[in-house]
Formats: structure tokens, C-alpha cells, sequence
């Protein structure tokens, strides 16, 4: 169901959330014309998700941005851009978190900030996941890429590692590398995984494939924070296998996802088809176009290494196309947050791009600018081309719309904030109703229609008025905006709107409580939910 400011509909869906208290509601399905044809052949379509790190939403040149990205473009005219799309946080963990469980991560055990290289699992041992779903219905699953959801390294006895956060220089040489890996992609679903633990910013740097690191870090060292600038400015430093250079992971993320293509293109094509999950490390900060990109946007190095990232996922749609795949398989390309001040806003600025465009704020925000992202879909016969969709989506999504793809149930305690896209897909009204929002210090946002409640007085991250500052502490402790009307949200309605901030309010208190946004059985958060976390103790100096 679309968007609507209507209050009638508002009040059908407070009747919806009573309902989902009590558990009665089926999680409905809406796979109309496809189910036929999927019952006809008896198998779903390849899904290729891929997720850019730090893009923001008008970084692709189809979104109105400078830099140019001729390969999600040609997606984007082949199938469906997405004009209201969201991760479930600002920044990375827990987005990503979101993507693979179909939950929001402010649920889990982390309510602000991002694991470390060497945190332990986050997603919990029992809970169902995209990937242990799509196994489950005849698919190979596989992750190739950044996956900064924790997995149980060996830590040396008398030891310690950080479990919810970025681990200090002290910690790094805190596990016994040449040990095998417990608890990683491979625990949750993925029947292979090959990539790197967390941010190419944090240790350890090495590959990782299955279990192990493919070559132990035996060195000390860190990389160049972004090519062309001070030397000085490097990524943590730490533990580094010797033939690590992080100039060419993007290369080889591309390199191992085409060879999988590749590896799994027969038995696709004989009806068993695979689930790629590929979660970028570009164009987050180490900004390292290799030699052949460097110059090529003729604005800074972070547009270079954002047309490098575009021509990485060019190789994996060609690869498709060279497997006669491109017909049977769903792609989409997304970003797990907003882009990083790290990509030298006014330079891209002197050159008219604006990598949040008309946007609030950006990476770490409470604001638009940290959790609209580019959102880009095709399927042939199936996504309609050039198509614009301006339903509201979330990147928790694609568990939900999976399921609905497939025409297959959820159970009630999986996916428990995910609502399908399928029918937007089919450019018919939309499931999602509202969205939740988190920034990286934990503060909520919560959207219904175009009003949108920000639980806090300042950003909830990086750009101003930052928490904590006398500036934000002189401001109304909450803000409300009227997307529609003020995009920039610079117009607070709280003191006015008294009726939607109650409403909203609620509506958040809600969900909450329900440890759910979808119909089902309430359930339980894993730790305990502070809606307010994000509010200063005292609004003083």
C-alpha cells in the first residue's frame, strides 16, 4: 500500500498494529502472475544484490549527479530506479544486519556504531536468515564481499576482543589468524563466502573464503586513507598479509563474483538457480582508484573510485549476460548508507555534484542524506524498463520480497521488519506503510506519509548541529518535517503538529513493543529497546 497522509488510513493502520499485537494477521503474499509461472517451471529467479559502501543516493549519474555511472544507469533504463529508498541505518553494521536478517538492528545486541574486523557474530545463532531461507528453497547461496557482521576469530588465550565495537590498536594482534574462523557467512546460510571481515579501513587485511584467511597477516601496516593526499592519513594499522593491497580488492571482489557466475552458470540455466549476495567495500574510505580510473572523473579521487565501483558492477552484469542468465535473474544494486564526508564534499561541490542531492545531511545522519539511498532494480519480462518508482522501500526488504517472489511463508519470528517490494516491482501500490530510521549514535527516526519524526534535536551523527555541541543543545529536543513540502527538513513542526508528533510517536512506541513492523505474533527484541537514546540528559549549555 503507497504512502498516504490521508487520516483515515492512518487510522486503519493503528487497527493493523492492534491486530499484529494480538498475532492474527497471515504475512501475506502477492506473487500474482509469477506464482503461475514459477509453479510451471518449479524454480525462482537467480538474485544478484549488490551493495555499494558510502554511495549516496545522487553519487549515480541517473539520480541527477555529476559522476558518471553508465552501468547502473543501464540497469536503471533496463528495469526500475527507486526514488524513496532506505537502509535500515546510517552506517554500516547495521544495515547490513538488516539486509541479511529482514530485522532492524536496533533489536539485536547493537544500538549504536559499527562492529570491528574482529567482533563476534552479531545475527543470532537461531534466527533465520535470507540466505538459510533461499537454501531452504533449492538455491546455492553465496556472500563475496565486505561482511561486517562479526564472525568468532581465535582469540589467544587471556585475551580480549571488542563485541560491539571497533577494536583499539591494542587488541589487533589479539587472535591467532592461522586458526579457523567459527560462526561467519557460512553459519548464517551462504554455502561460500570469500571477502573481507569488515571496512577495508579496519584490520585484519586479508582475504577470508569459507573459514580461513587465504594468507596470514603476518605484517603490521596500514593504506593510504585516499589516493593523491597526505601520507600521513592512513587506515588503522595492523595486522596485513603480505601480498594485501587494498588498491585491488574491488578488482577481486569482481573477479571472484564473476567466477561464481561463471561456476554456477549451468546448473542455473538447468533450474537451480543461486543467491549472490555481494556487498562492496567501495567507494568507503580507503579511496584507492587503481592507476587505470585515477583522473578519469576529472573531479577528485572518491568520483574516480565511485566510476570504478559502477565498471565492477558492469563485470557482473556482463557475466550474467555471457551465461544467458540475464532473463532469469533479479539484479539490484543499493548502497547500505549515505556518502562520507570522507569523499571531500566541497571539492565534489565545485564541480555541481552534491553526492546527497537536494537531501539533508549524509553518512551517520539522522537526516535523509544518511539513509536515502540509490536503489536500482532489473528483471526482464519481469521489472518493467525505465520505470520510476516513488514507493517507500528498505533495504530489510529483500527478505520479504524473496518470499513473496517465491510465493513461500515466513514464520513469525523471521523477517519481522521486512515488507515484500515485489508488488512495486510490478508497478502496483506498495506493502511498506511507515519506516524506521537509526543514525549512528542510536538515535530514531520514525516516517509515516510524508511526516517524518526525528527523536533528537540535532543530526544523530556527523554533520551539524552534531550531538552533544552547545548548538544542538539550544534546539527543540525533537523535530518534525514534512518531507514533501521541506526536503531539506529545515522547517521543525513539533510545536505545531501536536496530533502527528503524538501519532508518530505512538506509532514508534509500537512497533517497539511488538518487536515487529509486519503482521504476526509479537516478538521479542533480543536487548531492550531506549526509543530516546538520542536525546541529550539535559537540554543546556
Amino acid at each position: 500500500m503507497p504512502l498516504s497522509q490521508s487520516r483515515l488510513y492512518r487510522d486503519f493502520l493503528h487497527a493493523v498494529v492492534i491486530v499484529m499485537a494480538v498475532g492474527w494477521l497471515p504475512r501475506l503474499s502477492s506473487g500474482g502472475a509469477f506464482a503461475a509461472e514459477q509453479a510451471q517451471s518449479g524454480h525462482g529467479p537467480n538474485i544478484v544484490f549488490i551493495l555499494a559502501d558510502d554511495l549516496g543516493w545522487a553519487d549515480v549519474s541517473c539520480y541527477g549527479g555529476k559522476i558518471q555511472t553508465p552501468h547502473i544507469d543501464q540497469l536503471a533504463a533496463e528495469g526500475m530506479r527507486f526514488t524513496d529508498a532506505h537502509s535500515g541505518s546510517s552506517v554500516c553494521s547495521p544495515t547490513r544486519y538488516g539486509v541479511v536478517t529482514g530485522r532492524y538492528a536496533w533489536r539485536s545486541k547493537l544500538k549504536r556504531g559499527v562492529l570491528g574486523g574482529l567482533s563476534p557474530r552479531l545475527i543470532e545463532p537461531d534466527r533465520l536468515s535470507v540466505a538459510s531461507f533461499a537454501k531452504g528453497q533449492g538455491y546455492h547461496t553465496a556472500c563475496i564481499g565486505k561482511w561486517h557482521l562479526g564472525m568468532d576469530w581465535y582469540v589467544k588465550p587471556g585475551k580480549s576482543v571488542s563485541e560491539l565495537s571497533i577494536e583499539p590498536r591494542e587488541q589487533v594482534f589479539n587472535v591467532d589468524y592461522s586458526q579457523p574462523i567459527k560462526n561467519g557467512p557460512n553459519s548464517v546460510g551462504f554455502d561460500y563466502y570469500f571477502g573481507i571481515s569488515a571496512s577495508l579501513d579496519m584490520v585484519p587485511y586479508t582475504f577470508i573464503e569459507d573459514d580461513h584467511v587465504t594468507s596470514l597477516p603476518t605484517e603490521d601496516r596500514g593504506f593510504l586513507m585516499m589516493q593523491g593526499r597526505d601520507p600521513k592519513r592512513q587506515t588503522r594499522k595492523g595486522p596485513t598479509a603480505p601480498d594485501f593491497d587494498a588498491e585491488a580488492v574491488l578488482g577481486r571482489l569482481a573477479r571472484e563474483s564473476v567466477e561464481y557466475i561463471r561456476s554456477r552458470g549451468e546448473a542455473a540455466r538447468q533450474g537451480m538457480p543461486f543467491l549472490l549476495y555481494l556487498p562492496l567495500a567501495s567507494p568507503h574510505t580507503p579511496i584507492l582508484p587503481t592507476p587505470k580510473w585515477q583522473g578519469k572523473s576529472g573531479i577528485n579521487a572518491y568520483a574516480d573510485f565511485v566510476m570504478e565501483t559502477d565498471w565492477a558492477i558492469g563485470q557482473i552484469v556482463a557475466a550474467l549476460q555471457e551465461q544467458q542468465l540475464t532473463d532469469s535473474t533479479l539484479v539490484i544494486v543499493t548502497s547500505d548508507n549515505g556518502c562520507s564526508p570522507q569523499a571531500q564534499f566541497d571539492e565534489l561541490a565545485a564541480h555541481g555534484h552534491y553526492p546527497s542531492g537536494p537531501w539533508r545531511g549524509h553518512k551517520a545522519d539522522i537526516f535523509e542524506g544518511g539513509h536515502r539511498v540509490p536503489f536500482v532494480a532489473r528483471w526482464p519480462s519481469h521489472v518493467p524498463a525505465a520505470a520510476i518508482s516513488h514507493e517507500v522501500v528498505c533495504l530489510t526488504d529483500l527478505f520479504a520480497t524473496v518470499a513473496d517472489i517465491l510465493q513461500q511463508p515466513l514464520p513469525d519470528n523471521a523477517a519481522e521488519d521486512s515488507f515484500s517490494f515485489w508488488p512495486a516491482l510490478q508497478q502496483k501500490p506498495g506493502t511498506r506503510d511507515h519506516l524506521v530510521s537509526h543514525s549512528v549514535n542510536g538515535a530514531f527516526a520514525v516516517r509515516q506519509g510524508n511526516w517524518k519524526l526525528c527523536l533528537c534535536g540535532d543530526s544523530g551523527g556527523w554533520s551539524a548541529p552534531r550531538p552533544g555541541t552547545p548548538q544542538a543543545r539550544e534546539l527543540p529536543p525533537m523535530q518534525l518535517y514534512d518531507l514533501q513540502a521541506d526536503p531539506g527538513e529545515t522547517t521543525n513542526h513539533s510545536a505545531d503538529e501536536a496530533h502527528r508528533f503524538a501519532d508518530l510517536t505512538q506509532l514508534l512506541e509500537t512497533l517497539v513493543e511488538n518487536g515487529r513492523s509486519t503482521p504476526g505474533q509479537r516478538q521479542a527484541n533480543t536487548a531492550p529497546v531506549d526509543i530516546r537514546t538520542g536525546l541529550p540528559k539535559k537540554n543546556t549549555p
